[in-house]
């Protein structure tokens, strides 16, 4: 199981989500992580936010907005199954510097866009789902 962060803020009265590119392929993703010894879901995602985005959060829900199931490919080449519990998190700010900055690209898009330029079929679900929100 993994716990990812559904960034976003309100720009012009319209939900924008952030999407950051992987470190491996350069897909575009959420942040996106395994939970972590003595943090809630939601906390770990906050985390995820920060390492992986630059993010400074505002409100984040206890509760995940939706779930999918992927295939991550270990080191061995090998894939495994993994469920991700995804959080929506506002964005309060971003920083330029964070531990990943070097690594990755950030773009604010629509949630319909961002259903477009991911992988998972279920995180298209839920960025679907989300701009309706």
């Amino acid at each position: 199981m993994q716990t990812a962060a559904l960034c976003y803020r309100i720009e012009d009265g319209r939900k924008r989500v952030l999407l950051i590119t992987s470190r491996g392929t350069g897909r575009w993703v959420i942040p996106k992580g395994w939970l972590m010894r003595g943090k809630k879901a939601n906390e770990a995602a906050v985390v995820e936010a920060w390492e992986e985005a630059g993010v400074r959060p505002g409100r984040t829900a206890d509760q995940p907005i939706g779930t999918y199931v992927y295939d991550k490919i270990k080191n061995s080449g090998l894939p495994v199954t993994v469920e991700m519990l995804v959080f929506p998190v506002e964005v309060r700010s971003l920083e330029d510097q964070f531990p990943e900055a070097r690594e990755r690209t950030r773009r604010w898009v629509t949630p319909a866009e961002a259903a477009e330029m991911v992988d998972e079929p279920g995180l298209k679900q839920i960025l679907l789902g989300f701009g309706d929100n």
